[in-house]
């Protein structure tokens, strides 16, 4: 194999390609070549605007994850980071205060703006930032790809007794970071979504790559919205590339973030049988050939299997890039059988 492609949302995406490249860098991927080249097709339907600014959390924190730039400790961001300019903005009572950006990561943000103002697709200004980021640690052997250059944004409907409908919308950051993702969601609405069209290159890079992964990122506002976009479903349909998926989902809780808040909006039932159910086999329609699950889950095995994947359960913690290598090599492992 010399092309892998990873279907990645923000910091589990980030901690799988980290556990991924460090398999491939200590050949622990039997038939995977050394020099093998990662393709990211990233979410990018938690972009927002803030101050100005455009602001791709997921991009971002995959970017300062593979090129060492991230703060460890939080998982995003950037590494020694300071607070002055929102400090000065909760000074003048500047909202959204609950979104803070630190001042690093600031340049960041104001690059991409000027870029996208100066007419240049969210795509070519991914590019551009990665020559800083990724090139100097990996060549040109990762690339990091936005779904779409299309404005795509996921909001969320949660109930609200001052609204005359009993409901209020608000964007999915709000609901992740001001609210705490504390209160139900009634609905996941991605505004955009069905209008957008993959980014260039990532069908290629799905049709094309030896092998896809689909790594426990949020299966609604992350990898859903990656699908979503129009024709890349159907790439994942149609690839000759074996597709392997790795559950969120531990023994029904998920490991981070609010995967059960979301799954539970939209009728999805909260285990490691219940997302590889819904993201389904390709043989049955789906987009799936194998499904990992973890060893506390072994017993979903057997109804994942009558469904048409095949299916094997295997720690998934990622505890530390050799733990994720290994979780790597367990996806390699199921398909290469």
């Amino acid at each position: 194999m010399r092309s892998i492609t990873v279907l990645s949302g923000g910091i589990g995406g980030a901690r799988f390609l980290q556990g991924l490249l460090h398999a491939i860098d200590t050949g622990a991927l039997p038939g995977v070549a050394p020099d093998a080249v990662v393709t990211v097709v990233t979410n990018t339907a938690d972009d927002l605007w803030v101050h100005g600014l455009k602001v791709c959390p997921d991009l971002d924190t995959v970017m300062y994850t593979l090129g060492e730039g991230i703060d460890p400790e939080r998982g995003w961001g950037r590494r020694e980071e300071t607070w002055s300019v929102r400090e000065e903005l909760a000074a003048y009572g500047v909202e959204p205060t609950w979104f803070g950006l630190g001042d690093r990561d600031v340049a960041t943000h104001l690059v991409r703006t000027q870029m996208l103002e100066a007419g240049y697709p969210l795509s070519a200004v991914t590019t551009a930032l990665c020559r800083r980021w990724l090139e100097p640690v990996h060549g040109e052997r990762v690339r990091l790809l936005p779904m779409t250059d299309d404005r795509v944004e996921t909001h969320v409907a949660v109930a609200d007794a001052d609204s005359p409908s009993g409901t209020r919308v608000v964007h999915f950051q709000e609901y992740w970071i001001r609210m705490r993702a504390e209160v139900p969601a009634e609905t996941v609405v991605v505004v955009g979504l069905d209008r957008a069209a993959p980014a260039p290159g990532v069908v290629e890079a799905i049709t094309g790559a030896d092998l896809v992964l689909v790594p426990p990122s949020n299966p609604v506002v992350s990898v859903g919205t990656i699908l979503g976009v129009p024709g890349v479903r159907d790439a994942l349909v149609g690839t000759d590339a074996p597709v392997v998926g790795l559950s969120p989902v531990v023994e029904g809780q998920h490991v981070r973030g609010m995967a059960r808040q979301l799954l539970t909006a939209i009728g999805v039932e909260v285990s490691a049988a219940g997302v590889g159910l819904h993201y389904g086999a390709r043989s049955q329609g789906g987009v799936l050939d194998g499904w990992l699950v973890d060893t506390g889950d072994a017993g979903d095995l057997a109804a994942l299997e009558a469904a048409g994947l095949r299916a094997a359960a295997v720690p998934l913690m990622m505890t530390s890039p050799e733990a994720t290598a290994a979780m790597v090599a367990a996806a390699v492992d199921l398909v290469a059988r």
